[in-house]
């Protein structure tokens, strides 16, 4: 059985992270698996890029240039900027060696250009088994990631709120209608992260008559694990001896993060319990261009590229809060959980089935500040919190070790197989 995944990077995204430890995964249970991404960064054996050389490279950004100056006209305004993806310019990559040999393609992110609607035309049509891992919303809308408070998925994609014009045959009915003729005579396996997602994706009008079913994202349980607090911090060179609330996101600034209600949410804090504002320090990693403000200390940590500084940064913290409105199955609380440390979220999306309420962590009612700021507090102050932590590392071994997830897939892949 030969298996090749198709993801548009190996480094950069949650989706990247989640197709490698996949891969990694797969090959712990000995299927040979590889994996097929634009632009290689990582060095390992088992993956291989489309573009070798700085020509390749060069043509990559001018693709992904281009279908940005494209939507630029049309987006309502630039915070959808990148929430949306038209799809109509990338790679063919149906006579790649790695897809040829294939026994199964296995499709990730395959957005920013590396593959259009046409390649995944001409990949449909090898009439190879197809798995498809959503990682957000965008296989089954008119070309947004996610679709926020918008339903029109189930039917038909038209008067997009994402457009500067909607109308009835906007982009994103365009979009809509050209996925609906490909998917037409193609068979997708799709496979979602979270039940929240799975449940939407078996509404969308584009994927009726395919097989959904959820798999958890794998984690490598022997490396994202519990260590002593003061020593990550001192690897760290954190010398506070203070609460850490920990936020981060690959960009912080993403609407969907919810910084924005964190930043409410200690300002209730302070202003309800300005007693505990010195007991408390926040710290933030991920890609930010606007500063936080705040009255607690603040430890800006920005990007962080090094596996073993992100498990120093879980494990000298002491909550991780992450207030997203919409989200898949966050690497970050899987990784949080994964080192023994509880996590605080909304009520919503995947966090629901990630998160039990004050048993590894807190979930405070979706939108509600004064909620998350409480499960901020008691987290911290409140909780039986040695017990918080234990239950959090119980749930990572068990839901997301590798093997539970790797054998889920192997599962997958021979019941095409043999059909």
């Amino acid at each position: 059985m030969k298996i090749v995944l198709v993801n548009t990077s190996d480094t950069i995204g949650g989706a990247a992270i989640a197709a490698k430890r996949l891969t990694d995964s797969l090959k712990s249970q000995n299927i040979e698996v590889k994996l097929l991404v634009q632009e290689r960064k990582s060095k390992c054996d088992y993956i291989y890029s489309t573009s070798n050389s700085r020509l390749k490279r060069a043509i990559n950004f001018l693709r992904f240039a281009f279908e940005r100056f494209l939507f630029f006209f049309r987006e309502k305004d630039a915070s959808v900027r990148f929430a949306f993806s038209i799809g109509n310019i990338g790679e063919d990559i149906s006579r790649n060696e790695l897809i040829e040999e294939a026994d199964i393609i296995h499709l990730h992110w395959i957005n920013s250009s590396f593959l259009s609607l046409n390649s995944l035309k001409k990949i449909f049509s090898l009439n190879k088994p197809i798995v498809w891992t959503f990682h957000d919303m965008w296989a089954f809308t008119g070309g947004c990631h996610y679709a926020g408070d918008c339903e029109k998925y189930k039917s038909s994609c038209q008067n997009c709120p994402f457009l500067k014009r909607p109308k009835k045959k906007d982009l994103a009915s365009r979009i809509w209608k050209r996925k609906s003729k490909i998917y037409k005579n193609s068979t997708i396996n799709a496979v979602t992260c979270s039940n929240w997602l799975k449940n939407i994706a078996i509404e969308s009008s584009l994927l009726k008559g395919n097989h959904i079913i959820s798999i958890q994202n794998p984690i490598d349980i022997d490396v994202y694990k519990p260590s002593n607090k003061i020593e990550s911090r001192s690897r760290l060179g954190i010398s506070s001896k203070k609460k850490l609330i920990l936020f981060g996101a690959m960009n912080i600034n993403d609407k969907r993060k919810g910084s924005a209600y964190l930043i409410e949410a200690l300002g209730f804090i302070s202003n309800n319990k300005p007693e505990i504002i010195q007991e408390i320090a926040l710290v933030i990693f991920g890609k930010n261009k606007t500063p936080f403000q705040s009255n607690f200390e603040t430890i800006n940590l920005n990007y962080i590229s090094s596996q073993e500084d992100i498990v120093n940064v879980y494990n000298a913290c002491d909550v991780f809060v992450t207030p997203s409105i919409e989200d898949n199955l966050p690497n970050t609380v899987v990784e949080s959980h994964a080192c023994g440390l509880p996590v605080v979220a909304f009520n919503a999306t995947g966090m629901s089935e990630m998160i039990s309420h004050k048993t590894n962590g807190y979930l405070a009612k979706y939108k509600s500040i004064e909620d998350l700021a409480n499960g901020i507090t008691w987290t911290l102050f409140d909780s039986d919190y040695n017990s918080l932590c234990i239950e959090a590392r119980n749930r990572a071994v068990e839901f997301y070790s590798p093997k539970v997830s790797a054998n889920k897939y192997i599962n997958l892949y021979n019941s095409l197989l043999k059909s």
